[in-house]
């Protein structure tokens, strides 16, 4: 031991990681100053991470105004290696007791992992007391993204007051609980010297013994300094918005959550495991893309043995749509509601859907009515109302019109395109009569193509890039140049906002405004599809950068669920989704994004992307009952959008709701999905009925 020590002194401890695709290494250095040491984590020879001045180990004994107080903070006076393992020992003294602290760190693929273990010697409970786990770095700004919550600033979001935002600014905070992470991790990337470069530290999530409040787990997150931003763990605490003490819990905004301490007895263990990264950062904006690797590879997420499989899924999301059936003589669709009479295209409706999947599974579904219902529903919605804006996607069945509520819904409008697309290029094979359908897109695609190609298109947000895909097809569908120049336009229009995330993907759904999942899919769809046509490598760069975002979304670890609805079915969350940074519970849209991520696998040449994309559809299966339905929102996390739940929320109280379900909307998407998913990963190729 004392010849490691004084290797330690005069070489420093160095533990390399494996290096990545980019040719990075990040590598940890421990060193000895004086009787103590100090953990950094280099790249290229630069420091990146590096323990805080005060110490490596910082503990709060006490609680003031929603947040710890009274912080002492020590550093390791003992260092071991045991096999791949650097080990850190030392003490950390506290007004009624000590605790004995320990590190652990090895390289583990492209990050540096860390166990740290808090045990407590005091003879009597330590009160009050908060752990933590942090890291500071010369980076600051608002470059960060914490996957599902924060995205660089969230900046589209922010004007709404609703979402959790974050600028960098020295004190400012931004902690949320760890069961809230799709991916948990939280990552940071900044202009360096001659550089850009990028940080993130990774946890393997976990409820933190001792706690106070009930159900209470370790937080993750961000602090600014003066002199760059501090990436941390703490036992419990969660600030956001300017306020320590709070939780994003509703649509709206947030709630207090407050006393979330630690009561430790004597002899009370509490350990917690952690990855550390650094590492060159090629462009602005990409920042993110190493971590969200890295996440994918640490929690290998992808398999499906213990998930419904595709045959359950289709025939039993076949059978409950023909509940949605309505035909008359004068009309015929698939209703966005149970109890009310409206056909709406795109977004929540999904009624232009079934037109395309019920053809390409015309086997599966073993039905002679299949095909009659994909044709008599794209003929009648084919005669939708065009106006100023567009064409109208909601159909009040009662009153026999086309209704202007929900209107312009552009992005509804260029999902519909999209399924007529597909429609006509499968029913021209099929020998189906698509005249009306073929007249429908001609019409829906002139007109958006002539708005993109004006000198004034400006698009508000990331929706109209779901003109993207149809505009490429109808350019072959048709022959037509303009829709192919269009396409481009609006790919080049939204990779020049949108790469560089300093406006982030947004604004896909219509419940909302701000960074979601729906919006990065967009540009991944749109991008995809500019590539096929074109087969330049830019458009692939830019898709892989937008599925990269909408991976961020993805659950990637099973989160640990109390007693409730959602336990009762023995629910796994890998492989959902996140909805957005400001409705944040998990639902079932992934299933739609599942088979461009297994394109973009595929052209990338990365399986796990193609497992992953199995995962997403299959796994979104799990809640279905025995009449084929299911409802939105499951709660992984304390959030709640709708009736009591949001109501006990706003009140205050969080007891009950993570781990519940809602059941009672269920709009048509939620089936309609499935079939088209399950439609696209046919014709992929992959064995659906196998």
């Amino acid at each position: 031991m004392r010849h490691s020590a004084r290797v330690v002194l005069l070489l420093l401890t160095t533990i390399g990681a494996v290096r990545h695709a980019h040719g990075d290494t990040p590598t940890l250095h421990v060193e000895r100053t004086g009787e103590t040491y100090t953990v950094r984590i280099l790249q290229d020879g630069e420091v990146l991470l590096a323990s805080p001045e005060q110490g490596l180990w910082s503990i709060a004994t006490d609680w003031k105004d929603r947040w710890p107080a009274n912080w002492v903070h020590a550093s390791p006076t003992r260092i071991e290696h045991r096999g791949d393992w650097t080990i850190l020992h030392g003490e950390l003294k506290t007004p009624s007791g000590t605790w004995q602290v320990r590190d652990a760190y090895r390289a583990e693929g492209d990050a540096i992992r860390g166990i740290r273990r808090f045990t407590w010697r005091g003879s009597q409970p330590t009160r009050r007391t908060t752990l933590s786990i942090r890291f500071q770095c010369p980076g600051s700004g608002a470059g960060a993204l914490l996957p599902g919550i924060l995205y660089y600033g969230n900046p589209s979001g922010r004007k709404s007051g609703r979402v959790p935002v974050y600028s960098g600014t020295p004190g400012e905070q931004a902690y949320f609980e760890e069961h809230r992470f799709p991916m948990p991790y939280a990552c940071l990337e900044w202009a360096g010297a001659s550089e850009r470069q990028g940080v993130a530290v990774h946890s393997l999530p976990s409820p933190v013994p001792f706690g106070k409040r009930a159900d209470q787990w370790w937080s993750l997150g961000l602090t600014g300094l003066e002199d760059g931003t501090e990436l941390a763990l703490l036992s419990g605490p969660c600030a956001s918005n300017g306020k320590q003490g709070v939780i994003k819990a509703t649509q709206r905004g947030f709630i207090p959550y407050d006393e979330a301490w630690l009561d430790v007895p004597p002899g009370g263990i509490i350990e917690k495991t952690f990855f550390l990264e650094a590492y060159d950062v090629p462009t602005e904006g990409a920042g993110f893309q190493r971590p969200t690797r890295t996440s994918l590879a640490l929690f290998a997420p992808s398999t499906t043995r213990d998930m419904p499989t595709f045959p359950e899924i289709i025939r039993a999301k076949y059978d409950f749509a023909q509940t949605r059936w309505h035909e008359t003589d004068t009309m015929a669709g698939f209703k966005k509601y149970p109890d009310r009479n409206f056909f709406v295209m795109g977004w929540c409706g999904q009624a232009a859907s079934c037109g395309y999947a019920f053809q390409v599974l015309e086997e599966e579904l073993d039905d002679p009515n299949a095909q009659s219902m994909a044709q008599t529903s794209l003929d009648f919605i084919a005669q939708a109302e065009f106006y100023e804006k567009g064409f109208r996607t909601w159909y009040d069945c009662d009153k026999q019109q086309w209704a202007r509520r929900g209107n312009p819904e552009l992005l509804s409008q260029g999902q519909a395109m999209l399924n007529f697309a597909n429609a006509i290029r499968v029913g021209r094979k099929q020998g189906m009569d698509v005249t009306k359908w073929e007249a429908f897109l001609r019409r829906a695609c002139d007109f958006h193509a002539k708005k993109i190609l004006s000198d004034s298109w400006n698009p508000v947000s990331t929706n109209e890039a779901f003109f993207i895909a149809p505009l490429c097809q109808a350019s072959e569908l048709f022959a037509v140049k303009r829709y192919h120049q269009a396409a481009e336009k609006a790919g080049r229009v939204y990779a020049a906002r949108q790469v560089n995330m300093r406006e982030p993907y947004w604004g896909g759904t219509l419940d909302a405004s701000c960074e979601d999942k729906e919006g990065a899919f967009a540009a991944l769809q749109g991008f995809l599809a500019l590539y096929e046509l074109t087969g330049q490598s830019k458009y692939l760069n830019w898709a892989a950068h937008a599925g990269d975002v909408a991976l961020t979304y993805v659950v990637v670890w099973d989160i640990d669920l109390p007693a409730g609805r959602l336990r009762d079915h023995g629910f796994k969350t890998r492989g959902w989704t996140a909805v957005s940074v400001q409705n944040q519970h998990i639902d079932v849209y992934g299933v739609l994004i599942a088979p461009d991520i297994y394109r973009l696998g595929r052209y990338l040449k990365r399986d796990d992307l193609k497992d992953v994309a199995i995962l997403m559809y299959r796994t979104c299966g799990q809640l279905l009952d025995p009449y084929g339905s299911q409802g939105e929102q499951p709660h992984h996390t304390n959030y709640a959008q709708h009736g009591e739940f949001q109501r006990q929320l706003q009140a205050g109280d969080i007891a009950g709701v993570r781990g519940n379900y809602v059941e009672t909307w269920t709009v048509f998407w939620i089936t309609a999905h499935f079939l088209n998913a399950a439609a696209q990963f046919k014709e992929l190729g992959v064995p659906i009925w196998e």
